[in-house]
């Protein structure tokens, strides 16, 4: 019998070539694009380079610098202009207007654009580098890495945002409800076309017509921000981004709590949140306000295993802030779907925030946030099957058919990722994976998560983050490549996501290119890439399970009966490598 192998990604292969040998399962002709791509990652893994993790972290604090150098300059194309600070001591901190006019400030939008992209590039590679060094072995200390991750996002967080100009619209919806008005039913523009204001003058396009759709968390949050930065867009821009950093450090402090006892998750579930320049990119330098949202999901997963009920009551506060984690929701429903009375007060938890908060303060929330039904966005997979529509069909009819094709898509691919995405029991566990209600949970929300991510016709690089908490605590798979490669590409084409400043070169041609052309291209090659692994995983599947599940009984028989001397010592030393400082 061939002997087996144990692949780095955690999962059980067969030796031989020939034809009568299992490993002939995958020898099948024509698949000469499959078999290069194989070659490649051969030679690349012999690279000692390409499992450097002290270079990946450096190219992460690279990465990082150049965002924040760029912002501290001072306004321009792609940093925001937050107003004057007006004597306050308050960050974001950065070059007075007057003072870089003196210097040649601000710079060319033909030097800020593709810095930020090489910044971008650099800390996706380094990304890369630094999970391969711990999925051969390397374990750094990880306290230090999330003293590290802590003070990149605050010196990100201490500059200007850059490239969005959400944070404003979020300074704008607080500032008219302290103004007495309703941000679901009012917009900004009509405020400020009919007065003077001293917050709401700093909004900027596109956004300025639309009311708020967010939900009633997140509003209190844009009016506490108004409350402590007074007339100040400056400095209300600065507790907002309070709001968006904290969250951010809790959630990555509560995965390495749930990866307690395994130090390789523990610096997994580091680099994937707090140490991922995609996400500190994402989220911090542009002050999104998706860490808030995802915040109470992941503190209710740490009571999972404790109480149903509590850990309704977290999924419903984060309902409170975007309906989106519904997705959250449903996980939960079907981690506990072996217990019906889990089930329930999983409900009742839940039901007690959105009831309060939705039906006795602001009912009409809930229906402001469909008004995000509908776009499609430029980078995501959509344009391209939208244009093609538009040519023959009315626009109207075809954005309808594109809606539909995203939500058909979302059952299938989230079918397909179920089919092959593996199973590793979340540490503390004490039943098989597939019954724990965490490790369900935490699987099941990183396929619907993603399966949303990658089909909605309206998706950016900030909404990943509901899917990388929960892939830090799974095996290393086909998905932590497609999701660097997804966000690499939507946060470079995002670095021209303002709507003014801009030249018509650039925003006509440079960001249409980039944005329309290679990053709507990688989404997809995402989709595509998808379905190969669920066909490539699936079309043997019955000889492939019977060869899995042999090996699985030949592994745990040997982690059984064998000594550490015998011949299958060795074999389950290889597979339970202990982890080193």
């Amino acid at each position: 019998m061939p002997p087996l192998v144990f692949t780095p990604g955690g999962g059980i292969g067969v030796t031989g070539t020939g034809r009568g040998s299992l490993g002939a399962l995958h020898s099948t002709p024509g698949r000469p694009v499959v078999n290069a791509i194989a070659d490649w990652r051969r030679r690349l893994d012999a690279q000692a380079w390409t499992k450097d993790g002290r270079l990946g972290f450096r190219l992460i604090v690279i990465s990082c610098l150049v965002t924040i150098v760029v912002a501290f300059l001072g306004p321009s194309t792609v940093t925001l202009n937050v107003g004057p600070a007006n004597g306050s001591l308050l960050p974001p901190w950065y070059v007075p207007v007057e003072w870089g006019r003196a210097i040649g400030l601000p710079l060319s939008e033909w030097i800020v654009v593709p810095a930020l992209w090489i910044g971008i590039t650099l800390g996706s590679v380094g990304l890369v580098l630094a999970w391969r060094a711990v999925t051969a072995g390397w374990r750094p200390r990880i306290h230090l890495m999330f003293a590290l991750g802590v003070g990149l996002n605050l010196a990100t967080a201490a500059v200007p945002p850059l490239t969005s100009a959400d944070v404003l619209m979020y300074a704008a919806y607080g500032r008219l409800q302290r103004q007495g008005f309703d941000p679901y039913s009012i917009t900004p523009a009509e405020l400020f076309r009919e007065t003077f204001d001293p917050v709401l003058v700093w909004t900027e396009r596109p956004w300025q017509d639309t009311p708020s759709v967010y939900g009633p968390i997140a509003s209190a949050s844009q009016w506490l921000a108004n409350v402590l930065g007074g007339e100040s867009m400056h400095d209300i821009v600065f507790w907002l981004q309070v709001l968006a950093v904290v969250p951010f450090i809790v959630i990555c402090a509560v995965m390495v709590k749930l990866a307690h006892g395994d130090s390789a998750l523990q610096t997994r579930s580091v680099l994937f949140t707090i140490l991922n320049p995609l996400l500190i990119w994402a989220i911090v330098a542009g002050a999104h306000n998706e860490a808030l949202t995802l915040v109470f999901a992941i503190v209710g997963l740490f009571f999972m295993r404790r109480s149903a009920f509590i850990t309704g009551i977290f999924i419903g506060l984060a309902g409170a802030v975007k309906v989106s984690l519904v997705f959250y929701g449903l996980a939960m429903v079907w981690g506990y779907r072996h217990d019906w009375r889990k089930v329930i007060a999983l409900g009742i938890g839940a039901i007690i925030p959105l009831a309060i908060l939705y039906g006795v303060f602001v009912p009409h929330a809930l229906f402001a946030a469909s008004r995000n039904t509908g776009y499609i966005s430029g980078g995501s997979w959509a344009p391209w099957m939208w244009g093609a529509l538009d040519w023959v069909l009315p626009d109207s009819l075809a954005r309808s058919i594109t809606g539909m094709l995203g939500w058909a898509g979302l059952f299938v691919i989230g079918w397909m990722l179920s089919r092959v995405l593996p199973w590793r029991p979340v540490p503390g566990a004490t039943l098989p994976a597939e019954r724990d209600p965490l490790t369900i949970t935490v699987r099941t929300a990183v396929i619907l998560c993603t399966a949303w991510l990658v089909t909605s016709p309206y998706t950016l690089s900030w909404y990943d983050l509901i899917a990388w908490a929960p892939l830090a605590l799974l095996m290393p798979t086909r998905l932590d490549w497609l999701f660097v490669l997804r966000g690499t590409a939507l946060s470079v084409a995002y670095v021209t996501g303002r709507t003014v400043g801009f030249s018509s070169v650039m925003t006509d041609v440079v960001a249409f290119a980039m944005r329309d052309i290679v990053c709507s291209g990688v989404q997809w090659f995402v989709l595509i890439a998808i379905v190969h692994w669920f066909w490539t995983t699936n079309r043997e599947w019955p000889t492939r399970a019977f060869v899995v599940s042999g090996a699985r009984e030949l592994l745990f028989s040997a982690n059984r009966t064998s000594p550490a001397g015998s011949p299958g010592g060795p074999l389950v030393r290889r597979w339970h490598r202990p982890s080193a400082d």
